[in-house]
């Protein structure tokens, strides 16, 4: 493959073995585990799998909250030989039964509630159950595994998205994959062993399972929390002194409606975001309330992991740009003649390189629209994930998010990017999160509805929120109609869920 990474690629279980033995590796409720116990512990959790599964490469399933099992689990199923399928704990029955079905998961290990919400049937035949306490007591009695031997194009995870388009599709991921994402990540983040990651996104997804791995990686720390409310994460970060916090736009905008104590603040080193646009108002207020934080905002998608990231100090003159490739990606923006377009046009995010993903799991058709052969432009060649996204990259070489093809709200002839009319709700400064959708209208074939929380609500809001809108948006883009909302709902992602909207407001 041409352009390809000099870098040394292993199986994903040897990033175990970075880090400093007596350095602490994972902090749970009651004891930290140092990197010569995270060792021992995967060693012993993959050699029970691979006595409970006999099957070469079977998938292996984990539903659970945060703690050791899901920790332990995407490095000791790739020791023992099998495909990882982690769960988001949010998920509901139907949800967990499509995704057992459709892996052909072998085994689910999960919380006995969990479990006990399953009905039968929803457990494919052969595939073994098992408590998560259960489990880590086995293991703590079997015999020891080696490091893997693995090739690393060999498949280890299958991801699976949060399904808000349908039912739920895995991401194939390879340890190369992986490997190289958590180097990526790494390299750029500049983390090393002293630092301490606050891992609060789910486990289930890239962006939250990445936050285990590319610490690992550097030797450095994780703490891994579910948190019930905001004000949890910024105790978190106090009591563990943590340095790195990932997050999405909706807690980011929670987290900084928090009052921080100086000290606490002061301990972040750095702040990631991806999963939508971070805002100039927010990337103030972040940068106000974390001085000593270097601020990251990101873009990525599961079937390629992630794709750009803005240096720290660019981010205060151009604070809604998604920067550029990260390492091992290659990023072309193409138009729609599938050539490379000009500076300041708009194209499709196409993404080439080793992280690309190795397709849809048992799903050819699905695989062929989104994986498709790299532009002839690329250095890399192979194939490519074409996202759907639309960016323009600047004179600068940076990018800059427009929208999905997709979601582009096409009303009486114009095409509107909702993000252009959310961004200038956000920066009215009477709202702290707003959508934008396009419902179906008989006369315009799609009308602007904006759906908006206030920050602080009332009557006097609305009428100036319309009347700005009118000062800054052309009259095409106006919403027909404002929805005031005291919270917006989000996904299992941690997403603002915008076909939950769509479904509540649609006729």
């Amino acid at each position: 493959m041409r352009g390809d990474t000099d870098t040394t690629i292993l199986p994903l279980d040897h990033l175990v073995l970075r880090g400093n033995g007596s350095a602490p590796a994972l902090v749970l409720r009651g004891q930290t585990l140092t990197f010569e116990d995270l060792r021992t512990r995967v060693s012993r959790l993959a050699g029970w799998l691979a006595d409970m599964v006999r099957e070469p490469g079977a998938r292996v399933a984990s539903w659970a909250a945060k703690g050791e099992l899901t920790c332990l689990m995407p490095l000791a199923a790739a020791r023992a030989g099998f495909v990882h399928v982690p769960i988001n704990p949010l998920l509901k029955r139907a949800q967990v039964a499509h995704i057992l079905s459709d892996s052909g998961a072998g085994m689910l290990i999960g919380t006995p509630a969990r479990l006990a919400s399953l009905d039968e049937g929803d457990v494919p035949d052969g595939c073994v159950v098992v408590a998560e306490d259960d489990a880590l007591a086995l293991a703590e009695a079997a015999g020891a595994m080696p490091p893997s031997s693995a090739n690393p194009a060999d498949l280890v995870a299958i991801l699976y998205t949060s399904g808000s388009t349908g039912k739920p599709k895995g991401v194939m991921l390879s340890h190369a994959n992986l490997w190289l994402g958590a180097e990526s990540v790494a390299t750029y983040l500049r983390l090393d062993e002293s630092d301490v990651t606050l891992a609060v996104l789910p486990f289930a997804f890239d962006y939250g399972q990445n936050q285990l791995l590319s610490a690992w990686y550097s030797g450095g720390s994780v703490v891994p929390l579910d948190y019930l409310t905001p004000r949890d994460v910024m105790k978190a970060v106090g009591r563990h002194d943590v340095t790195t916090l990932a997050a999405v736009p909706p807690l980011w905008i929670q987290l900084a409606e928090l009052e921080w104590a100086g000290p606490v603040a002061a301990k972040l080193r750095r702040l990631t975001n991806s999963g939508g646009a971070l805002t100039a108002g927010l990337v103030r207020r972040l940068r106000a309330l974390f001085p000593e934080a270097r601020v990251f905002p990101m873009y990525g998608l599961t079937e390629a992991f992630r794709s750009t990231f803005l240096d720290p100090d660019l981010v205060d003159n151009h604070p809604t740009s998604i920067g550029k490739a990260i390492p091992h990606a290659e990023i072309l923006v193409v138009d729609d003649r599938g050539q490379v377009a000009a500076p300041d046009k708009e194209g499709e995010l196409v993404h080439c390189g080793p992280l690309v993903a190795q397709g849809y799991w048992q799903d050819p058709s699905r695989t062929a629209e989104r994986f498709r052969p790299a532009p002839e432009a690329s250095r890399y060649g192979g194939t490519a994930v074409w996202s759907g996204d639309r960016v323009r990259r600047d004179a600068l070489g940076l990018l800059h998010f427009v929208g999905r093809r997709d979601a582009m709200i096409k009303s009486a002839g114009n095409r509107i990017s909702p993000q252009e009319v959310e961004e200038a709700a956000l920066a009215t400064g009477l709202v702290a999160e707003a959508v934008a959708l396009g419902i179906p209208d008989e006369r315009l074939g799609q009308a602007v509805h904006l759906v908006v929380r206030a920050t602080s609500g009332g009557s006097e809001a609305s009428s100036e929120l319309s009347r700005k809108l009118m000062q800054e948006l052309p009259n095409f883009m106006q919403p027909k109609v404002i929805h005031w909302r005291d919270a917006l709902p989000v996904g299992p992602n941690g997403k603002v869920d915008r076909m939950a909207l769509m479904k509540e407001i649609a006729p």
